[in-house]
């Protein structure tokens, strides 16, 4: 068997047998072909040509399940395109992480194996990877979803939340980029997710997103936010593995849009990391001055600076305070 024929019979082992052009799976589930298309690209994947036969019966079968869903609850069309479309980008990133993890794991044996072998080992790692795999993703989600219902009851609106966004980001990482070598740089990047999310979730926030070398989190608690922002500083500047660490923090209310959060205080929160210096904290005037009533924080007060687009803005320096 050659390449080809091998990546056939994952595709088939995956999915099943590919027997339905896209024309055939619009008649059979009662889509329009267009809104097959607006499904398929909300996923994430290519244009297929309404005369090949890419598609399976369990595709069908779930299509199907999609569409008797849609009818009996009523789902406006563009609120499924949006969920299919946050699906597909989680989705995605989760398969590319876990085929780039298997080739790695390849690439270090490169020497001891032919390509055939080497293929062989990566489909074989595949199906290990997919065996129970439909389970965990049942039982995260469910966590997921029961983490969201909780941290949305106490809240008027869904969308509309007053949140402290934080922002953290690796000082000098384009310059690291051009003196470590890819793999170096990868376990940099690592590392520091790693880090992020035991600091952040230990304190009850969110991480909305990694972004490369910045972090974005979301925390219902001023105090905490803080601490988080605190956190994050001192275990970069004790772990010799990483560059230090600089922090924004803003408070304020967050319009909430395919689990990400975006307006004014995210904005924010965003310019004040790119003005913070390494080892440091800033945060906005309003969220100052709550914090600076707390004996477990020290705040600075400096002078306004006017950011294009936001105006003139009063800052403060957060460090550590004395204990009560």
């Amino acid at each position: 068997m050659g390449a080809s024929d091998d990546w056939a019979a994952l595709a088939e082992a995956l999915l099943g047998k590919a027997e339905f052009t896209p024309l055939d799976v619009a008649r059979e589930t009662q889509f329009t072909i267009e809104q097959l298309r607006r499904l398929w690209r909300a996923l994430g994947f290519p244009p297929v040509p309404d005369s090949e036969r890419a598609f399976t019966r369990s595709e069908i079968e779930t299509l199907r399940n999609v569409r008797r869903f849609i009818e009996e609850q009523g789902t406006d069309p563009e609120v499924l395109v949006q969920l299919t479309r946050v699906t597909g980008q989680s989705l995605a990133r989760i398969a590319d992480a876990q085929v780039t993890d298997a080739v790695l794991r390849l690439q270090r044996r490169a020497k001891e194996t032919t390509p055939a072998l080497a293929r062989g080992e990566l489909i074989e790692r595949i199906h290990v990877l997919t065996a129970g795999f439909d389970q965990l993703m049942g039982y995260v989600w469910r966590r997921h979803v029961l983490a969201a219902v909780l941290r949305l009851a106490a809240t008027p609106s869904a969308t509309d939340r007053t949140l402290t966004i934080g922002f953290a980001d690796l000082v000098g990482f384009t310059a690291l980029g051009q003196t470590l070598e890819p793999k170096e740089l990868a376990a940099v990047v690592d590392r520091f997710e790693a880090v992020a999310y035991d600091h952040i979730v230990e304190r009850a926030g969110r991480v909305v997103k990694m972004i490369g070398d910045e972090v974005m989190f979301a925390v219902e608690d001023d105090a905490a936010a803080a601490e988080i922002a605190l956190a994050l500083v001192d275990a970069h500047a004790r772990d010799d593995t990483l560059p230090d660490v600089r922090v924004g923090l803003a408070s304020g209310p967050t319009l909430a849009w395919e689990g990400d959060l975006f307006g004014p205080t995210v904005n924010l929160a965003s310019r004040l990391v790119n003005l913070a210096r390494p080892r440091s904290v800033l945060v906005s005037d309003e969220l100052g001055e709550r914090l600076k009533s707390l004996p477990q924080f020290e705040l600075r007060h400096l002078r306004a600076v006017r950011l294009q687009g936001i105006g003139s803005v009063r800052l403060w320096v957060l460090r550590r305070g004395s204990q009560p």
